[in-house]
Parts: structure tokens; C-alpha cells; sequence
């Protein structure tokens, strides 16, 4: 006899481990955020550009049933919208000249 799924026995730790790809990009937005309050802003907004573009590639890899939160339209427009907003952000500020 087969045990029932994890998303009947524990439904808060299958909801949480669906997150886990949305929650590893926030926490590097928030890392990124915090290197920009201690005044490194040009690195800050760099690493919030690379957790878009990660952001990008899980939606592109992970199936639908994994992705969680990260999957809000379609796969390609996600994946569009993501890392071009990623490269976006960090092409413009390492394009910012030093003072």
C-alpha cells in the first residue's frame, strides 16, 4: 500500500517546497537591495539584475507544477519579460560611467 502524496499528508510543506524558486529569487533581490542601502549601488542593482535573469531560466526549465509563484503568463512571455528586464537592468548600470 502506497502512501498518500505529500501535498495530502503535509499541505503547508508542499506549498513551501513549490515556492522554493520564487523564494531563492527573492532572496537574492533582497541581498541586491541590501548591497545598495550600504551605498554599493551599481553592484546592488547588478545582482538584482542576474536573480531576473536566474529568474528567467527557472521559468524556462522547471515544469509548470514546480515553478510556483514565477509562473504568471505564458512560459515565453515570462521568460521574455524576465531576462530582458535582468539584462536590461544591468547592461544600463555597467554602462554608467565611473565618476
Amino acid at each position: 500500500m502506497t502512501s498518500p502524496p505529500l501535498y495530502v499528508r503535509r499541505p503547508f510543506l508542499a506549498g513551501l517546497i513549490r515556492q522554493l524558486p520564487l523564494l531563492a529569487v527573492l532572496v537574492m533581490v533582497g541581498v541586491g537591495l541590501l548591497v545598495v542601502a550600504f551605498d554599493h549601488w551599481r553592484s546592488g542593482i547588478v545582482v538584482i539584475g542576474l536573480a531576473l535573469m536566474g529568474a528567467a531560466v527557472l521559468r524556462l526549465l522547471l515544469p509548470v507544477r514546480r515553478v510556483g509563484f514565477l509562473a504568471v503568463r505564458s512560459r515565453p512571455v515570462d521568460v521574455v519579460l524576465l531576462a530582458g528586464t535582468g539584462l536590461a537592468l544591468t547592461v544600463i548600470v555597467l554602462t554608467i560611467p565611473f565618476p
